[in-house]
């Protein structure tokens, strides 16, 4: 049983790697190319839809599924692949807490303006940039915890 889920928590964290890294390598630069009214309203519509409950499977999930792996290979140092459990976890809960600290705060402060404004304009322009730019590090996150889930899964066989 907990092959299986090593199994799933590194594709998992793989699967939300590569949504980070979409934003990071197009998403955001297609928005920035709109015009700063509908760039804002095009992000505010995929923060209302992002967390559909298959999304929040993936991204939140995983937190819990790494959590618990992460705490079995501390109870269980001495196995094959507990450390890169442990590893696995903290850089996958490392993305989460960026994510909470970080992008939704600044998502929720897009969101409270309204697209059409001046306001909205000169945030979007900081917005892009700076939330695009702590974004490629919320992808190595998921990505390494990915590749530490994997390797702990083969060493586990």
């Amino acid at each position: 049983m907990i092959r299986a889920l090593i199994l799933y928590t590194a594709v998992t964290s793989g699967l939300s790697a590569g949504i980070f890294y979409a934003f990071s390598s197009f998403v955001m630069k297609a928005l920035g190319d709109l015009p700063p009214a509908q760039g804002v309203a095009a992000m505010n519509s995929i923060n209302r839809q992002a967390p559909t409950p298959l999304f929040m499977i993936v991204l939140m999930g995983t937190s819990l599924t790494g959590t618990f792996l992460g705490g079995y290979g501390l109870l269980n140092l001495g196995k094959p692949g507990s450390a890169l459990l442990v590893a696995g976890a903290a850089a996958y809960l490392t993305a989460i807490l960026l994510t909470g600290v970080y992008h939704v705060p600044r998502n929720d402060r897009l969101m409270s303006l309204d697209p059409g404004t001046a306001a909205a304009a000169a945030y979007w322009k900081t917005y892009l940039s700076q939330w695009t730019a702590w974004n490629h590090l919320r992808v190595a996150g998921p990505l390494a915890a990915a590749v530490a889930f994997t390797l702990a899964w083969r060493q586990s066989g």
